[in-house]
């Protein structure tokens, strides 16, 4: 029978078939077009990640030893979490064009080697996280572009030392982690850069407190003293410090430290600008201090060649590979060094002062001395005097009678 349709008068009439089909055909349309609309929006997050609507994308804890494909994040993203998985190197380019990202998880990971420039795209990336992962050695260029970063974590790698202008771009950092490595010492030139550092982890590393560690034992008091926190860098070496916070270890301890530099001729190769036969580093940049320059050679490598000769155009700011970089000394330890030489003036003038009230001292009582001996034998020349003239009196005084 055919379909019928019931009117407000309650009469059904039948329903012909091309008034059906009239009437399928726009819901057919309607339910297509939800789908059309409904499909980007599922198919822009990449698997087999979670996306979120407040910009967060998990990608972590699926086992993954490449990336997923990130051209299909949705836009604004500002989280990526890929911690918790199998990624063992990342190329060049792997994280290009994602500049709305403001977090980047990378930990849990068996990275080994980050290729120079890796980040360079993520100019609003405020928090990047490598902790767990098997970094051994980085590219001094690795962190190139990151200058809003705010938080980064290097623990628990198997970095043995940190390189001259890895830091360099990083001028708004606040939180470094580098504890659970293998460092033995630091170089104080490497974190000069960090000016707005305020809490730094070090703990869990084998630090060997020699002369190596000097420079880098000022550079924690200067950063303490400006209400920063540093963790505990307890001493593995040598044997008599061992357990030992460096931080309190006397700094007279080091002062054999300075004997070893005047005997090798200015503590070593590059230990001294100008010495040695290598020159120093160009000083373009400008310290912590905001006042004095910090030498900077980050663009060292393939671009110190272009400028070979030239003179690096009209900025020569670029430096050789093999530069040395001048240590750079804060304000504090300027006004410090400033304080100690007018002290000690004054300190020398009230003693000048002193040996002066003291000879005076010494030449009035020598005086008085003399005068008492005069005075004294004086007194037996007056007592006769007196004698003669009781005599006198007495003569008189009998022939009168």
């Amino acid at each position: 029978m055919p379909p019928h349709i019931h009117t407000p008068g309650g009469i059904g009439l039948p329903l012909t078939g091309s008034t059906a089909h009239g009437l399928v055909r726009p819901v057919f349309l309607c339910v297509v077009c939800l789908l059309a609309a409904l499909l980007p929006a599922a198919s822009s997050c990449p698997p087999p990640c979670l996306c979120y609507a407040d910009g967060l994308v998990d990608c972590g804890g699926w086992g993954l030893s490449s990336l997923p494909p990130l051209h299909l994040l949705p836009p604004g993203s500002r989280s990526l979490l890929l911690a918790n998985n199998k990624l063992a190197s990342l190329g060049a380019s792997a994280f290009a064009n994602l500049s709305s990202l403001e977090e980047l998880d990378l930990s849990n990971n068996y990275l080994d080697n980050l290729p120079a420039g890796l980040f360079r795209d993520m100019s609003n990336l405020t928090r990047l996280t490598l902790h767990n992962n098997s970094l051994t050695v980085t590219d001094r260029e690795l962190f190139q572009g990151l200058g809003g970063l705010q938080r980064l974590d290097l623990s628990l790698n198997g970095l043995s030392s940190v390189p001259l202008g890895l830091l360099d771009e990083l001028q708004g950092l606040r939180w470094l982690s580098l504890a659970g490595n293998r460092l033995h010492g630091l170089e104080r030139a490497a974190f000069e850069p960090l000016a707005n550092l305020q809490h730094l982890e070090l703990g869990h590393n084998p630090w060997e407190c020699d002369c190596n560690l000097r420079d880098f034992k000022h550079w924690m008091e200067w950063l303490l003293y400006r209400g920063g926190k540093v963790d505990a860098v307890e001493c593995t070496l040598p044997k008599d410090l061992r357990g030992r916070d460096i931080r309190g270890v006397p700094v007279e301890m080091f002062n054999y430290c300075l004997q070893l530099e005047d005997e090798n001729g200015g503590g070593g190769e590059g230990s001294r600008p100008g010495h040695g036969g290598v020159p120093p580093c160009s000083r373009n940049a400008v310290g912590p201090s905001g006042a004095t320059p910090v030498s900077d050679n980050r663009n060292s490598g393939d671009d110190s060649s272009s400028n070979t000769g030239g003179g690096g155009g009209g900025g020569g700011g670029d430096a050789p590979t093999d530069c040395v970089r001048s240590r750079y000394r804060p304000v504090s330890v300027r006004r410090a060094i400033g304080t100690v030489v007018i002290a000690g003036v004054v300190c020398g003038i009230v003693c000048i002062m002193m040996v002066a009230a003291a000879a005076y001292g010494c030449i009035y009582a020598s005086l008085m001395a003399k005068y008492q001996r005069e005075l004294k034998k004086r007194q037996p020349l007056m007592g006769d005097g007196e004698a003669d003239v009781e005599d006198r009196e007495e003569k008189q005084i009998s022939s009168v009678a």
